[in-house]
């Protein structure tokens, strides 16, 4: 713990308005300012400002750990460019090659949170509705963080209650073991049940950039439709059902490229955004998603066989070279396999991925050498002759809604027909070739996850999928016959379906033991 409590200082949060900063120069500060701040509702606000603006600054740690063990990564460098990440996206974890650190960094944001939670939870001079609505807020938002510590480790150290603030400063005593997974699934459930009731019967705010009731039932029901399926708490389906019908006011847009383009933050099928904008913030890492623009120049054609003719190349077709302050370089690739699984008539296929390709003109009929693709399912915008990558990337969105609503009521034995359909509808314009049969239970769960697959590209779902899912009574993320998408063999890799811990865990915190599976071997 003694790592996490040097993230504690509220200060950090660099995002607080100008009068909030002003506090802060009045007199020199203990932890929490306690003596200058939490005076006014002014106060209180930017600070919840400040907690989205750190959520937003671990939207590609959520999309690491959401999605680059799915599967879906290809390890192949295609441009001769620097590939990172790979002991995540080949499964090779260990403690000295643990894909993250420090708990993946939530406990900052936790403990602010916490301090938020006490703070707030005192005060007299706000409204009883607004206190409920921004303590709704923060619950919500805790119970996201310790979902992904969740799904990530297993048991992690619970931390509750801002203990500095209580007078507590001792790193030693302030250490935690870590907690079972089944006591964590219960804080995570306790947290969005208090959120959910904190929020009440409020409408939600017109900015779906922040946490609101309609982003917590949508919490709620992923909760606890992992631990339906997962833990085997099959009386959690029915809950799950019931939170995700109480989502209101979201329906699918008619074109599927709509739901993520700029010009059209907070449209209807969006629930809940990680916010970006020109001249704000950029979504981190998405150009390393796309292509080399020093190696694209007289290299790559647009079609497979250069029907086009020799020495028609691509130049910079996606108008990258024309970017702000990212540098464009290839990093990251999905497999080609991805791209080809989709039917050439769904629309998720050219909204996702530019496909290109390198071509051996040496040879009749030219033969392609490299086939690759560009995400370009949030390519921004361009303004004032530079390329922004802005676009708001969704936490929640109607379609997630639909698909979990379709699992439930088929791990109840009914008929999701209705749900899966509605999304393969706008997939293709209303003409789908082979609309979806109602074929039994297991056969179900593989189309659902299918639709997913092709659905969520880069939302951060993908790994989550794989270790809920199951066909049978085994989990998607286990290599069999029966689902060819595992990455794991359970004989040997059983354990990997939790991430290590570094040994500069143990070092700050001796109570933590390490991910059951893992070496044992505490550093010297």
């Amino acid at each position: 713990m003694k790592k996490i409590m040097f993230h504690i200082c509220w200060a950090v949060l660099s995002v607080l308005a100008t009068s909030c900063q002003d506090a802060l120069e009045l007199a020199p500060e203990d932890y929490f300012g306690n003596s200058n701040f939490w005076q006014n509702e002014a106060q209180v606000s930017n600070f919840m400002v400040g907690l989205h603006k750190q959520f937003r600054d671990n939207q590609f740690q959520f999309l690491r750990l959401g999605e680059m063990r799915g599967g879906t990564y290809s390890n192949v460098d295609r441009q001769a460019t620097s590939l990172n990440e790979l002991p995540v996206i080949e499964q090779r974890l260990e403690e000295t090659s643990s894909g993250v650190s420090s708990w993946a960094g939530f406990y900052g944001p936790i403990l602010q949170i916490n301090l938020f939670i006490q703070k707030v939870e005192s005060i007299g001079f706000l409204s009883e509705t607004r206190k409920s609505y921004l303590l709704g807020q923060a619950y919500a938002m805790r119970a996201y963080y310790y979902f992904h510590l969740l799904r990530t480790y297993g048991g992690v150290p619970l931390v509750l209650e801002a203990d500095v603030l209580n007078g507590t400063t001792d790193a030693v005593l302030l250490r935690k073991a870590r907690a079972t997974e089944e006591d964590v699934a219960n804080a995570v459930k306790a947290d969005v049940n208090k959120a959910v009731s904190l929020f009440g019967t409020q409408a939600a705010a017109g900015d779906k950039s922040q946490w609101s009731p309609n982003a917590a039932r949508m919490l709620k029901g992923e909760v606890l439709l992992w631990t339906a399926k997962v833990y085997g708490k099959t009386a959690d389906l029915a809950e799950a059902k019931t939170a995700l019908e109480a989502v209101t006011g979201s329906s699918l847009l008619p074109v599927f490229a709509n739901v993520f383009a700029y010009n059209q933050k907070n449209n209807n099928e969006v629930i809940f955004a990680v916010r970006y904008k020109v001249g704000e913030a950029e979504m981190s890492g998405v150009a390393a998603y796309t292509y080399s623009t020093f190696n694209m120049n007289g290299l790559h054609y647009k079609d497979s066989t250069a029907s086009a003719g020799v020495g028609n190349f691509l130049v910079d077709p996606l108008v990258l070279a024309a970017t702000n302050s990212q540098q464009v370089i290839q990093r990251y690739a999905y497999t080609f396999e991805l791209f080809q699984s989709y039917n050439l008539a769904d629309t998720r296929r050219n909204a996702t991925f530019y496909d290109y390709y390198k071509v051996n003109t040496d040879v009749t009929p030219f033969v392609p050498t490299i086939r690759n693709t560009a995400l370009v399912k949030f390519l921004g915008t361009i303004d004032a002759n530079k390329r922004y990558f802005s676009d708001d990337w969704p936490v929640y969105r109607e379609a997630d809604r639909l698909l979990m609503l379709a699992e439930i009521i088929n791990a109840q034995g009914g008929d999701p027909s209705a749900y899966i359909q509605a999304v393969r509808d706008r997939a293709f314009g209303g003409k789908d070739p082979m609309p979806f049969v109602n074929a039994g239970k297991d056969a179900n769960e593989l189309a659902i996850f299918n639709e997913r697959t092709w659905e969520f590209v880069h939302e951060g779902k993908r790994w989550y999928d794989l270790r809920r899912m199951k066909s049978g009574s085994e989990p998607l993320v286990f290599k069999s016959a029966a689902h060819p998408y595992g990455v794991l063999d359970k004989a040997t890799q059983g354990y990997r379906v939790l991430w290590p811990i570094e040994a500069a865990v143990w070092t700050n915190d001796p109570l933590v033991t390490q991910t059951p599976g893992y070496s044992t071997a505490r550093p010297n």
